[in-house]
């Protein structure tokens, strides 16, 4: 319990002490897009890896160096817990938003940070709001910034190791910016928080990053089985991290 006292008054603490510092954010983004980016990334990567060192998060990462250095991609990861969230972003190395569920940005604060690292909030239940959704995203990789999707659209609460099935729609981000898809399988978030909650408990997370598929050329019907192919991916990988925990 004292790990999640401490968790929550650290995040709340960051929001509300970091309001000066998010206005002089804002203020350089007129004149300086890209600083904004890197100073608005740096603060929420330093925040999650406090608030994953609070909770004696320990993460060993596999294929880092799988991810292209020159140019923004798609990143497709399976979902268990609010901390995949924690634990991808504090690995980003450039500009890179979350496509998130619609709720989150109606909290305040909060929803701040997450508009300033790209960020895009997701209506599942309006489906022309989630075509604008994917034009969006898909203009964000095209300028050079990363977007993270889990296209199970929503945690899964099932066995470790298991998947709940990909939304074929999310992955046309990729299809409309040309960009490749990079799939991150995560094991073992869940027992950071989510198996017992409200607790948070020291844990062994392991993050990998899958090689990337490229999207353009693919024909129509590789573009069809893309999302279970990605799946299959991930599922292989989280099938082998059983054996590293």
């Amino acid at each position: 319990m004292i790990r999640f006292i401490i968790a929550i008054l650290f995040v709340v603490l960051f929001l509300i002490l970091t309001i000066p510092i998010a206005l002089l954010i804002l203020i350089i983004g007129l004149f300086d897009p890209a600083l904004k980016d890197r100073m608005s990334l740096g603060m929420v990567k330093w925040a999650f890896r406090v608030v994953l060192f609070i909770a004696g998060t320990n993460v060993t990462v596999i294929g880092e160096d799988n991810i292209p250095k020159d140019r923004a991609v798609l990143y497709v990861g399976n979902h268990r817990s609010y901390f995949d969230i924690l634990v991808t972003c504090a690995r980003f190395k450039r500009p890179t938003g979350f496509v998130a569920k619609k709720e989150l940005g109606r909290v305040p604060l909060l929803s701040m940070w997450m508009r300033f690292i790209h960020c895009h909030f997701l209506d599942r239940k309006d489906m022309k709001q989630g075509l604008a959704t994917i034009l969006n995203c898909a203009k964000d990789i095209q300028s050079g910034i990363s977007i993270f999707i889990f296209p199970e659209g929503t945690r899964n609460t099932g066995e470790e190791g298991s998947l709940l099935p990909f939304h074929e729609g999310s992955l046309k981000i990729a299809e409309k910016s040309h960009s490749a898809v990079l799939p991150v399988a995560i094991s073992n978030s869940q027992a950071i928080f989510e198996r017992q909650f409200p607790l948070l408990k020291k844990s062994h997370v392991i993050l990998e990053y899958c090689a990337p598929i490229e999207t353009e050329g693919l024909s129509r019907e590789e573009k069809r089985g893309l999302a279970q192919r990605v799946q299959g991916i991930i599922q292989e990988k989280l099938t082998a991290h059983k054996n590293l925990l």
